[in-house]
């Protein structure tokens, strides 16, 4: 079965090809009203700086997503081995309530063990989508079809692990928030120094934008 980490191919590709495309249409305007060489890469800068914090962003509310669908699709799956549903049911009862992509995830797992082989193995491939979780999954799955252990409270431990280093996340996330304030102030005082200098009449942007020394 192909690996699940195709759903987001597309929109990377579709976000690179828009990051050209903007990039091509920034330099052609600043090359048309007059701008350097110097303005040109301070622009190049700026706008790799601004793509990167985007993607970054974007990278870790979706890795949030898909660890949060992966602990429901987890939940559900948990209590339908309990009242002792077949595993390929099971999956397809958490597949039902995930979002996309996790949801393939369980349901690529599901077809695998209707089949007669192992679900692990779907969870194993599931390479891109909350790939550590999944990847405890097919761990806990393979001890337990090993070793005859209860699946069920296994894969609740991973569960309560999952949770556990969601929190540590969190705590983590709120003790640096006020570095990442600090740093955010700082990084703007050049502009407000730029904005006062023009407010003064020293014209910094003259200076910055003219070419020559400083330019």
């Amino acid at each position: 079965m192909p690996r699940t980490s195709s759903f987001h191919a597309p929109n990377v590709r579709q976000q690179r090809l828009l990051v050209v495309v903007a990039v091509v249409i920034v330099a052609a305007i600043i090359l048309a009203v007059g701008g350097g060489p110097s303005v040109l890469l301070a622009a190049a800068i700026i706008g790799a700086t601004g793509y990167r914090r985007i993607r970054r962003t974007r990278g870790d509310q979706q890795h949030r997503d898909d660890s949060a669908s992966v602990q429901t699709g987890l939940n559900t799956l948990t209590a339908e081995l309990r009242v002792g549903a077949h595993p390929a049911a099971a999956c397809a009862s958490a597949a039902s309530e995930c979002r996309e992509p996790v949801a393939s995830v369980f349901r690529g797992a599901a077809a695998r063990a209707r089949l007669g082989g192992s679900a692990a193995a779907g969870f194993r491939g599931a390479s891109g989508i909350a790939t550590e979780s999944c990847v405890r999954i097919a761990a806990v799955w393979t001890v337990a079809e090993r070793y005859g252990l209860a699946l069920a409270e296994l894969l609740h431990a991973v569960q309560v692990d999952m949770q556990g280093r969601e929190r540590f996340r969190r705590r983590t996330e709120a003790s640096l928030a006020g570095a990442r304030a600090t740093a955010a102030v700082l990084a703007g005082l050049p502009i407000l120094g730029i904005g006062l200098g023009q407010l003064m009449g020293a014209s910094p942007l003259k200076v910055l934008l003219g070419g020559g020394i400083g330019g």
